[in-house]
């Protein structure tokens, strides 16, 4: 608890130093009157383009670095001895091509333009030669600095930061923790708690229908406060991402392969439901609960978590009044429920009440928290097994057999209504296209125009794997508990072997490997690269707040304590005043990042503020 206080009393001055902070010392750099005359948008620059040849118009072509084998679009068109004035991206370096009036290609140059500035392309004749060009990009006004407001924003967190160290640091003076205990007299709320996902408790609700003397049945696990902050961590970035990220490229979905910070919290956050399943089932199965009384518990939450998703968090509200003729199916609470239903009943079919010092009899002890579990391991296998056969061997007409790509104009326009291959197929054949997500990461740079969903199907299955792999977390924290090295020493091996596979099965490419790390369609080699990171996260986590205690695991314990809770509220409020409101410019990052950070940093202030009250919304 000690770090808790000084949040909450510091918790409002801090937004407001956050607010006017943000607004008026980064406001400067992103004054509309400093832009150029054409209407700009973020992440845009002003490319003037300088025809100074007697014969020939001028076609400009451009291509991002980051879209693959893709065709090249036209930017602009420029008579001969006339200036042509356009936008051009400035996210990624383009590579341009200068045509001529007979396709010839004239020159060819990679450049990477600078936010908000102009930039002239002067296209010539070399030496009053007709057969000769010369291509040349001059700067008329220095781009701003983007990425100033990111610097500034870091810094204020770090002072927040401080002050909170600086307030644990002074409730460990027993003088000043004991004044302030007679002043706040704060109850201890922890064996009231259990996370709504299955994190284990000293009073968990099915415990409620135990006959007397029950309870006694064993000891009671010690409540591990590196899974909350693990998880509250991956919520609070999924949150921040989710309203915007100050619209910068890498708080976005990455277009297709490869990985951005918003690619990294949804699987972080399956991997650590995977690790409290564990824990909380083998809690309860000690404390003497039926499996029949669990399989219902857990029937009961899969079909809650599907229905919210379903009914109150579902972007298609944006259309209008739900109905069912454009009824997003899947989504993200949706994934997660049917992710917990498989995991939870696999553990509860072969789970076992582990013992305070367990020591199993098996041929290897030091596989213990693997060897026991085979079948569960069997299924997994062979779960992968029916992914990998329906991805690469399911034929979809029009594409070719284990088409991974993203369609559109990538893999030079050949494939442009195949995006997402198998997976795609599957939802529009299973749910209709109407019933899947309709805007995806891949529309914008790609110019995809298929429908496809990041949470369809045919991804639950290696959703899955994600959450068996924090599964075998769980397993190491029970089987090794209270040994320190042994646990952290296990976390790392795994995350070696998993990144080992990823290595492999990406070949240390973005784009060439066999299978490519892939948000969109959760590709294998995306959860063993995730799972990979989720085991180190994990493994500093619970090395700084449950080893050494040197961390409390504030701010972020707070919203893991409430995690359904702040993901729900978040997308219900989105829109609404304190989290939205009308921006001075829509086209800065700097009130872009202020509002989306003031957004999320109420939300860890209001779940630290349920905390306190002792709310706890579970499932």
């Amino acid at each position: 608890m000690a770090g808790a206080g000084p949040w909450g009393h510091s918790a409002s001055y801090l937004a407001g130093a956050l607010v006017a902070v943000l607004l008026s010392g980064l406001a400067q750099p992103h004054d509309v009157s400093r832009r150029p005359a054409w209407d700009l948008k973020i992440d845009q620059a002003l490319l003037q383009v300088h025809n100074e040849l007697l014969s020939e118009n001028l076609t400009v072509y451009w291509l991002s670095d980051y879209c693959y084998q893709c065709l090249y679009q036209e930017l602009i068109s420029v008579p001969m001895n006339s200036i042509g004035t356009g936008p051009v991206d400035s996210q990624h370096a383009v590579t341009l091509t200068v045509n001529g009036s007979n396709s010839k290609e004239l020159c060819r140059m990679h450049y990477h333009f600078g936010e908000f500035g102009n930039y002239s392309l002067m296209v010539k004749n070399l030496h009053n030669s007709i057969l000769q060009f010369s291509c040349n990009i001059v700067v008329n006004q220095n781009p701003f600095n983007s990425y100033l407001p990111i610097f500034f924003a870091f810094l204020i967190y770090v002072v927040i930061f401080s002050i909170l160290m600086l307030g644990q640091f002074c409730m460990n003076i027993e003088l000043i923790r004991n004044w302030l205990y007679k002043k706040m007299n704060p109850r201890e709320t922890d064996r009231l708690i259990n996370s709504e996902l299955g994190s284990p408790s000293r009073a968990d609700s099915i415990g409620s229908d135990l006959p007397a003397g029950v309870w006694n049945s064993g000891p009671s696990l010690q409540r591990l406060r590196s899974l909350d902050t693990f998880r509250g961590l991956a919520l609070i970035i999924m949150v921040f991402v989710n309203y915007g990220g100050g619209k910068y490229w890498f708080f976005k979905h990455q277009s297709w392969n490869g990985l951005t910070v918003a690619d990294l919290v949804f699987p972080w956050f399956v991997f650590i439901m995977g690790t409290s399943i564990s824990l909380s089932l083998s809690s309860m199965l000690r404390r003497g609960c039926s499996k029949w009384k669990l399989l219902g518990k857990i029937l009961w939450r899969s079909l809650l978590l599907f229905l919210i998703g379903v009914i109150i968090v579902n972007p298609n509200y944006c259309l209008g009044p739900l109905s069912w003729e454009n009824l997003r199916i899947p989504g993200v609470l949706q994934r997660l429920s049917c992710t917990y239903f498989v995991v939870a009943v696999l553990e509860l079919l072969f789970a076992k009440p582990v013992p305070e010092n367990s020591t199993l009899e098996i041929p290897c002890p030091a596989l213990r928290d693997i060897l026991p579990y085979w079948p569960q391991w069997l299924f997994v296998m062979a779960l992968e097994a029916v992914w990998l056969c329906l991805t690469f061997l399911l034929n979809v007409p029009g594409c070719p057999n284990g088409y991974l790509g993203p369609g559109g104009i990538g893999d030079f326009g050949n494939y442009p209504n195949c995006t997402g291959g198998a997976a795609a197929y599957i939802d529009h054949v299973l749910l209709g296209e109407k019933h899947i997500y309709q805007h995806p990461s891949s529309n914008v740079l790609y110019q995809t125009t298929v429908a496809f969903d990041p949470e369809g199907i045919l991804g639950t299955i290696n959703s899955v794997i994600m959450a068996f792999l924090g599964l075998q977390a769980g397993k190491i924290l029970l089987f090794y508990k209270d040994q320190h090295r042994q646990i952290m020493l296990r976390f790392c091996i795994w995350s070696v072997v998993m990144g080992v596979i990823s290595a492999v099965l990406t070949e240390c490419s973005k784009d060439e490997g066999f299978i490519p790390v892939n948000k969109n369609l959760w590709s294998i080699s995306y959860v063993t690269t995730l799972s990979s990171f989720g085991f180190v996260l994990l493994l500093l986590i619970y090395y700084f707040v449950d080893v050494k205690k040197v961390w409390s695991g504030s701010p972020f314990f707070f919203p893991g304590m409430n995690s359904i809770l702040v993901y729900v509220g978040h997308e219900i409020f989105e829109n609404y005043f304190p989290f939205k409101w009308k921006m001075q410019d829509a086209q800065s990052h700097t009130e872009h990042l202020a509002q989306n950070l003031i957004a999320t940093s109420l939300w860890v202030f209001i779940s630290y503020v349920l905390y306190r009250k002792r709310i706890f919304w579970k499932i």
